[in-house]
């Protein structure tokens, strides 16, 4: 072989199947990060929770992902379960307020008094969704522009780059394209999509859905798994000239996932977006 031939990587799969073993990270005495916040009472829980639901919103809508009246989040209740929060019908991301979330419960019937509606499409995804995986705290799904536009293809990101092990073993596609979610059964084949521990998940045709145990984990997924479909996009378009893509081992991107990539480090990542939306609007969606 000569010095400058190359060798294209074999396509990678879904499942840790080397036998390279990694070490454990290093101990330090660096000091703990204080991570996800734990409270005395539920009440103070859901406010905490609607505060960062709110924040994401903007968050959303500063990063581009506004889309008309498509695009909704939930939020499971915390003093009752079987209750989710969800942002109102056809009221643009930049504007929402914890005021402003709408509280229903699992067959549509709003709970407390307020102006505002919902999406029907997004009750029932989000509905569904809760029903079927009660680990799922919060879940969106947004229009976002690279994440509609990988989806397209019907396929996972794949292990580029190092970001993209947010997804190791931990993205699921669901094929073919139901039309807009407007009946409980094509909910269900999007939560049977999904599956029974993957929080990740894109929608041929039609976008991406990210979930977590808390609003800064199923944000910090989605915000990732957008910019990893811009990712993919744009390494698609240089291996089209024909430069070789050069794929991430397996038993690196499973470590990546297992010691980096964790529920609580997905939480973080969403935290300096929430800090710094929170001192430019100078808290205003906390009314």
């Amino acid at each position: 072989m000569s010095s400058t031939e190359t060798v294209t990587a074999a396509a990678p799969s879904l499942s840790l199947q080397g036998e390279k073993v990694l070490p454990k990270p290093d101990s330090h005495k660096l000091p703990k990060v204080k991570k996800v916040p734990t409270f005395e009472t539920k009440e103070e829980e859901r406010e905490w929770a609607k505060a960062q639901m709110a924040g994401a919103f903007r968050v959303f809508a500063k990063l581009g992902f506004s889309d008309g009246v498509a695009g909704h989040m939930s939020l499971r209740d915390p003093v009752d379960p079987k209750l989710f929060w969800i942002n109102p019908y056809a009221m643009h991301f930049s504007l929402i307020k914890v005021s402003d979330l709408v509280l229903v419960d699992e067959e549509g019937q709003i709970q407390a008094a307020t102006p505002h509606t919902v999406s029907h499409a997004g009750f029932i995804i989000h509905s569904v969704l809760h029903q079927m995986r009660p680990d799922v705290n919060v879940a969106v799904h947004l229009h976002s522009p690279h994440g509609v536009a990988w989806s397209a293809f019907g396929r996972p990101v794949e292990m580029l780059v190092q970001d993209m092990c947010y997804f190791y073993d931990d993205l699921s596609v669901y094929e073919g394209f139901g039309g807009t979610v407007l009946a409980k059964e094509e909910g269900m084949n999007l939560a049977r999509a999904l599956g029974p521990k993957n929080k990740n998940i894109i929608l041929q045709n039609h976008g991406i859905l990210t979930c977590g145990s808390n609003v800064g984990e199923a944000a910090g997924f989605f915000i990732a798994l957008e910019r990893a479909c811009q990712r993919q996009l744009m390494i698609e378009a240089a291996a089209a000239s024909g430069i070789p893509k050069r794929y991430i081992p397996e038993a690196e991107a499973a470590y990546s996932k297992k010691y980096d990539y964790t529920s609580e480090n997905t939480y973080m990542s969403f935290q300096p977006e929430y800090q710094a939306i929170l001192a430019e609007t100078r808290g205003a969606f906390l009314e």
